[in-house]
């Protein structure tokens, strides 16, 4: 099973002291909202708080349509474009692209990440540079209200999250293909490939492209 070290590399967030306390990055989800008010209160004069906890870059784009619940944190030269809707607690890294009609929830989003166009993503850790394409989502809670439970079908191993909203962890360099379902509990290796209207669960390896539940293939 895919642990944080396995998935990111932790030069590319302000969230890096937070995650090294976990072995698995699920199980950071539930302290987001308090780290980030952490270290909104210790961020330097290169941001403005632009209302109470909510803290933004001077060097971030925020169009007017756009909302910005609080928590937040918006990193330099990041935007966030028309009817953006970041309901809170969310930390959005360095260099991102928050795109029209999308809307955040409980979030790490790492440097250079590019969520563009009618992305829902919840509860999720998006890694380095990863990529979700027009109309992909994050799914986050199973249809039966049950808790969530991180298959590895590869491994064989199964790992009870004791959440009951999980939406996706993506590693480093992840590419999402547009409208695709990532369903609760999904977790993709490193410099992985989703191919456009893919419904995701459980685990993706690493250097895979993956064609549908029963055609993954390593990348050559």
């Amino acid at each position: 099973m895919y642990k944080i070290t396995d998935l990111y590399d932790l030069n590319h967030t302000q969230a890096s002291s937070y995650l090294q306390k976990y072995e698995y990055p699920w199980e950071a989800l539930k302290g987001i909202k308090d780290v980030i008010i952490e270290l909104g209160s210790s961020l330097g004069d290169d941001y403005n708080e632009i209302s109470e906890h909510v803290w933004v870059h001077k060097d971030a784009k925020v169009f007017d349509s756009a909302y910005l619940g609080a928590p937040c944190i918006i990193g330099a030269r990041t935007e966030v474009r028309h009817c953006a809707f970041i309901r809170g607690s969310a930390l959005v890294g360095e260099d991102c692209v928050i795109g029209n009609s999308v809307e955040l929830k409980n979030v790490i989003i790492f440097d250079s990440v590019q969520v563009p166009h009618y992305n829902y993503v919840g509860d999720s850790i998006l890694g380095y540079k990863s990529h979700m394409g027009a109309g992909s989502i994050t799914s986050n809670v199973k249809s039966d209200k049950t808790l969530v439970v991180v298959k590895d079908r590869f491994n064989h191993e199964n790992i009870e999250t004791g959440l009951k909203k999980m939406g996706a962890m993506l590693g480093d360099y992840v590419e999402v293909g547009c409208n695709s379902v990532l369903n609760p509990g999904t977790v993709i290796g490193r410099h992985s490939n989703i191919y456009p209207l893919s419904r995701v669960r459980g685990v993706v390896p690493t250097h895979s492209i993956f064609k549908d539940l029963d055609n993954i293939v390593e990348k050559k």
